[in-house]
């Protein structure tokens, strides 16, 4: 028994309005990450360990703390779902199927409106394929 859901194309699509919504808030979350890890290091470049931490830094640290903790949980929110989240700028999403006898991602990006490629577990986005008739359709007993 595999370590991973299994997905049919249509269990993974109607998991799409929730994973698209997350996946939205990941897209904006990430940037503002970022942002607040660029200030912190900028706060820090000059400080001394010896000076304690200004009223500024300590923000900016709880600024990048409360913005991981958001990823974070949205990570564990698509995780719980059974999806893999393979990328914050382009907000790429995989589901474990199967074509044939062989596990596969069907894959879906933040903008489509449905899941209409797959790709091998080793080849990635660059290897995408149009779905056909040899994915999961039906999950047996």
């Amino acid at each position: 028994m595999p370590d991973f859901k299994l997905f049919t194309l249509a269990e993974a699509e109607r998991t799409l309005p929730l994973v698209r919504r997350i996946v939205h808030d990941l897209t904006v979350g990430y940037p503002a990450w970022r942002t607040a890890v660029s200030r912190f290091e900028l706060l820090t470049g000059g400080a001394r360990a010896d000076w304690g931490e200004t009223k500024e830094l300590v923000a900016a640290r709880e600024s990048v703390t409360h913005h991981a903790e958001r990823i974070n949980r949205y990570l564990q929110e698509l995780e719980a779902v059974g999806c893999v989240f393979k990328g914050f700028e382009a907000g790429l999403v995989d589901f474990y199927s199967l074509r044939g006898d062989r596990p596969i991602f069907l894959c879906w990006r933040l903008g489509e409106e449905r899941i209409t490629y797959w790709h091998e577990i080793e080849s990635g986005f660059s290897g995408r394929q149009p779905i056909d008739g040899a994915i999961l359709s039906a999950v047996s007993s």
